[in-house]
């Protein structure tokens, strides 16, 4: 009878751990990159002519997701074609050493949450999966202002082409 009491104390655990442990990962899928912003699948591609192309996954909310480096920092983006210029918001642009001072925020812009000052500033390389682009202007806007750093046209716009296709965002240099 004892072990009969023993078996089942740790089948009732062993059934508890399995359930907190599917608890966590329906959690941790269904908050996806909305709670930690974690790039969709980046597919990057070189075809014989040299083209070099990336390819972006929509992630859950319908947005295109990745991850970049600027002067070799690992920063996370969305794209949005949309946006005038590459947006980091301080966080970001402190990881990368960029941090301007008060007086820097000079450059009125108009977002979703209204207006308000963002200092201007200039990247020396933005690279997104091996497209590789120089000298692209960018802002630097308040953590409170801008959630999510922003892979505007000025980083768009230098590529040979970027275009939404097949629910993917496909960018090509």
């Amino acid at each position: 009878m004892r072990n009969l009491m023993i078996f089942a104390a740790l089948l009732i655990g062993a059934g508890t751990y399995m359930a907190q442990l599917a608890d966590e990962m329906t959690t941790t899928a269904a908050a996806g990159p909305t709670t930690s912003m974690q790039p969709a699948a980046l597919e990057a591609i070189q075809d014989r002519d040299g083209i070099r192309s990336v390819s972006i996954a929509r992630d859950g909310r319908g947005h295109f997701q990745t991850e970049g480096r600027i002067d070799g920092a690992r920063i996370g983006f969305m794209v949005d074609t949309g946006a005038s210029v590459v947006a980091l918001n301080e966080s970001s642009a402190a990881r990368v050493g960029l941090r301007p001072s008060r007086n820097d925020y000079t450059t009125t812009v108009t977002t979703a949450n209204g207006k308000l000052k963002a200092a201007r500033t200039r990247l020396a390389m933005v690279d997104i999966g091996g497209l590789i682009v120089r000298d692209v202007d960018a802002m630097v806007l308040p953590d409170e202002a801008l959630s999510e750093n922003l892979l505007g046209l000025s980083f768009l716009s230098k590529l040979r082409r970027f275009e939404f296709a097949n629910g993917r965002m496909v960018l090509e240099q």
